[in-house]
């Protein structure tokens, strides 16, 4: 079968020499059939037209010179590819017809130009692609194609290697998100006022008996002309687990429209919300495996968040329910549990409370499914997590996240701010 598909593909390649091979036989054969000089004079201009024909393919193809500049390999969603491509011809001979190419997975890459070189002459140009989805994508190698004017030949080179690109899904700002606190010492969104030593450092005040001396703030002591020592803060040091539901059958939609990119984009704008704040976050999915970032703070970390989520594909056969209890061992009582999901079953929910009952703080974020497509409601859900006072935020289609989720007050209900219109 592959012999065959090779041979299918070199006649699709070579069926206007085949052609033009062809017709100089036949006219062969009938010249001499009948001896009419004109049909000698059109072979004879066949045998020796195709020859010069591919040489002259291939020295369209020879003597160029490529030079691809690729200036991000990594960006996110939203945001453009831009690179920059040169040609140049080290012949003294002009290269016409020359199909420049530069093969990509990224959705609405435009690859493909054709140009004309003088006698050493360059071609160049920029390209800005705009990327709409998250993934992982493969740009190159280039590669220049030279073509007769009669189709027959197709020389192709191609220069340098393929090089991937990550798009990142964007985090929206949050400027006000809360989800209940953990029990720790200066946990919540405020810190507190503390005597211990810690890397918040809030104020300065006068030096008091039994102050130690490393905290004594020296410009603020040659300022004043007194010693002025520093006011620290308790940092919240507790575990964000961001738990990502991935299970195919609750996703809805496609693309951009569609619950999976509604839920990895909620998941990285609350990621981003809590690395903002110094805070040590966590995520969990199970897509086409299980997939753990375990808690860290850093800028560094929330990138590597952001990989994790630009590869989240909703292909996994677990249910989230499943999930949280296989990962329960993870949350202890100095943990927030927050899980995004599209999920209308009941179980979920009951599992929450389960870890609530531990003393683990939870709270979930929930995508009405049914404004993204056919799927059940999720009010049965919601009344679950609603009776068993687990802090919920729902999401719909054309919702707003900045609004939503970013505009909460601390021990409200965003059910009962959403009810005034006030998110």
């Amino acid at each position: 079968m592959e012999r065959l598909l090779r041979y299918v593909a070199w006649w699709r390649d070579h069926q206007n020499v085949l052609l033009a091979a062809a017709t100089a036989v036949l006219c062969v054969v009938i010249g001499f059939a009948t001896g009419f000089w004109l049909l000698f004079r059109v072979a004879y201009a066949a045998a020796f037209a195709i020859p010069l024909i591919y040489l002259w393919s291939r020295s369209m193809a020879n003597g160029l010179e490529v030079e691809v500049t690729r200036r991000s390999q990594r960006v996110t969603q939203g945001q453009h590819l831009e690179g920059r491509i040169v040609v140049r011809s080290r012949s003294v001979l002009p290269k016409i017809w020359l199909e420049v190419e530069d093969p990509s997975s990224v959705p609405g890459h435009n690859s493909r130009r054709v140009i004309t070189l003088g006698a050493r002459g360059i071609a160049a140009w920029s390209y800005r692609t705009p990327t709409r989805v998250r993934g992982i994508y493969e740009l190159g190698p280039l590669a220049v194609t030279a073509t007769d004017p009669f189709g027959f030949f197709h020389v192709r080179r191609t220069f340098g290697d393929a090089t991937t690109v990550l798009v990142y899904p964007n985090a929206t700002d949050l400027p006000n998100f809360y989800i209940p606190p953990a029990n720790l010492p200066g946990e919540g969104r405020f810190r507190r006022r503390t005597h211990n030593v810690t890397p918040n450092v809030a104020g300065v005040r006068p030096y008091e008996p039994g102050d130690s001396y490393n905290r004594i703030h020296w410009p603020a002591t040659a300022r004043t002309g007194e010693p002025m020592v520093k006011q620290f803060e308790l940092d919240p040091a507790s575990d964000i687990w961001i738990v990502l539901d991935l299970q195919q059958s609750e996703h809805v939609g496609e693309g951009e429209d569609g619950t999976e990119e509604a839920a990895v984009r909620i998941a990285a704008s609350i990621a981003r919300y809590f690395i903002n704040a110094n805070r040590s976050v966590g995520l969990i999915s199970f897509g086409e495996d299980l997939r753990v970032d375990e808690p860290d703070r850093g800028s560094n970390h929330f990138t590597r968040i952001l990989e994790s989520l630009a590869l989240a594909r909703a292909v996994g056969d677990v249910p989230l329910a499943n999930l949280l209890l296989e990962e329960s061992r993870r949350f202890g009582r100095h943990t927030t549990v927050v899980a995004v999901t599209a999920s209308p079953s009941e179980d979920w929910p009951l599992t929450l409370m389960s870890l609530a009952s531990r003393g683990v703080k939870v709270a979930a974020v929930l995508l009405e499914a049914e404004t993204f497509g056919p799927a059940r409601s999720t009010l049965d859900a919601y009344s679950t997590l609603a009776a068993g006072g687990i802090y919920t935020y729902t999401v719909k289609r054309q919702d707003d996240l900045r609004r939503v989720l970013g505009s909460a007050i601390e021990g409200v209900p965003p059910s009962f701010l959403r009810a005034q219109g006030i998110r």
